[in-house]
């Protein structure tokens, strides 16, 4: 029996204004607009906040049976929502809007002590967040369904329906956008969503969840099950949910992406990177410099869009150099957060010193980096003289490493990043139009960059890479995301007799 409460305050605002240590409320399920302990007794999990390494909250571990409650409520919800115009739908994203504008600096705290990101980083987060909402206001607009006159007296049209409960799985790094990538599209589309949060940063959802219902979202179109890879699996299994979206792993959307179309969801299934920069010596030096510098080491490195692998094509040691004076310059707990767990940053030094042991070049250091705080923290690193048969070549760090492999040419520069089994991201660094079109139309990459480092798509364009990258078909965010969770609808109608004949007559 679920034990439910209906507290209004246990998901009150986040008090904290500053980087100081502040704890936060348990974590719990949220079904049919109530917050809910698990159905059954099970764990508990300390939600860490990265800067201290210490314990600001608690999540209650859910089960595969607090996922049934969650469809039964969302599949009551969605036989109501679906019947609601499309454009009342919106509405909802309108009223979240403005009141995500107004929590800006609460919701941006909350993720930058849950996640660990400096503030500046965890406000832009928020702010993406709210690019993505204001794209599910423009659907009634953009998903107006065509009509034609394809034959003389018979028309054909096209409609997208609701699929009905659908779910989505979120990762650690980005715990407010994220799942504003897919909730706008599905919500507005008509389907009630069960979220699965990262059970190391559950909070932001928490008060994501309570500002849709100050919008005006109705009980059980939104529900969150809390968990671990139990609640990841019953997502997949059950016959209740029509699709699944997620965003982790290649390991793991792998693994998910096979066991929900096992089921016969669609599925559309995000995983990592090793994302490579070319530069050329025609490139810029300072904005070559400022960009590289930001895309290795903005949120610690750890995004899926991050530079992993910087291409050096010919004699760049002059901007080789910037980049690393400007590298150098960065203070851990000031212009760089912590990374997410202890684990997480033995594995980053794990590679460095493996890089190091294989003769690589560590021209800038981070592994003795320390804030005051205490907390789980890797500065600034950057491997030059690296090979391609070294794991810093090839493996997916997650962290504020740069590793630079020297190459003669553009060719083996394109080469390598081919190599690559992933497909998220690439970017050329050159003042030549000419270089851009040709790694442009050459890159095996689904996000390409010319002089930018972070080539994320802005709405409505959407996110998605390629190959390893990615595991369905499609971007998960834009109109190809509205898509994905919707049906088409094809009408075809005839309302008079016509004396011409054709073979639909």
């Amino acid at each position: 029996m679920t034990v439910c409460s209906t507290d209004s305050s246990v998901a009150s605002p986040f008090s904290a204004t500053g980087d100081a240590y502040a704890p936060y409320l348990t974590a719990r399920n949220w079904i049919g607009q109530q917050w809910c302990d698990p159905s059954s007794p099970t764990t508990t999990q300390e939600v860490l906040n990265p800067r201290f390494g210490k314990s600001i909250a608690q999540v209650r571990m859910g089960s595969s049976a607090d996922v049934d409650l969650a469809v039964q409520s969302g599949a009551v919800a969605a036989r109501a929502w679906s019947k609601w115009p499309i454009r009342d739908r919106a509405h909802v994203f309108y009223r979240l809007r403005e009141l995500m504008v107004t929590n800006l600096e609460e919701l941006s705290w909350l993720l930058s002590h849950e996640n660990g990101k400096i503030f500046s980083e965890a406000k832009a987060e928020v702010e993406k967040g709210i690019e993505c909402v204001e794209y599910g206001c423009s659907l009634p607009n953009l998903a107006a369904g065509n009509q034609l006159e394809v034959s003389r007296g018979v028309a054909c049209e096209v409609v997208y329906d609701s699929l009905g409960v659908v779910a989505g799985i979120t990762p650690f790094n980005f715990p407010m956008m994220v799942p504003l990538w897919m909730l706008p599209q599905a919500i507005v589309g008509g389907n009630a969503f069960i979220l699965k949060p990262s059970e190391r940063v559950p909070l932001s959802t928490m008060r994501l969840a309570e500002l849709l219902k100050q919008a005006g979202l109705p009980a059980g179109v939104f529900n969150i099950v809390q968990g671990g890879r139990d609640v990841v699996e019953a997502l997949c299994d059950h016959a209740g949910i029509r699709a699944v979206g997620f965003v982790g792993s290649t390991k793991v959307a792998r693994l998910v992406y096979a066991r929900a179309s096992a089921q016969g969801k669609r599925a559309l299934c995000l995983g990592g990177a090793k994302n490579h920069l070319i530069v050329v010596p025609d490139a810029d030096l300072e904005l070559t410099a400022e960009n590289v510098v930001a895309s290795f080491t903005g949120c610690a490195g750890q995004r899926c869009m991050a530079a992993s692998v910087l291409l050096a094509v010919g004699d760049v040691d002059h901007i080789l150099a910037s980049v690393r004076d400007r590298a150098a310059r960065i203070t851990p707990g000031k212009d760089l957060g912590p990374v997410t767990t202890q684990a997480a940053r033995d594995r980053i030094v794990h590679f460095i010193d493996a890089a190091e042991r294989a003769g690589a070049r560590i021209v800038l250091d981070g592994r003795r980096a320390t804030a005051d705080v205490g907390g789980f923290w890797v500065g600034p690193t950057i491997i030059d003289h690296v090979t391609t048969d070294m794991a810093v070549a090839h493996d997916e760090i997650f962290g504020p490493v740069l590793s630079v492999i020297r190459v003669p040419t553009i060719e083996r520069a394109i080469e390598i990043e081919n190599a690559s089994p992933y497909g998220n991201a690439s970017s050329i660094y050159t003042s030549s139009g000419d270089i851009a079109r040709r790694v442009m139309a050459s890159v095996d990459a689904g996000m390409c960059g010319v002089n930018i480092g972070v080539p994320v798509p802005r709405e409505p364009f959407g996110f998605g890479g390629w190959n390893d990258s990615c595991f369905g078909h499609g971007n998960i965010t834009g109109w190809d995301g509205y898509r994905f969770w919707t049906r088409q609808r094809k009408i075809t109608s005839k309302w008079a007799l016509q004396h011409d004949r054709t073979w639909m007559s």
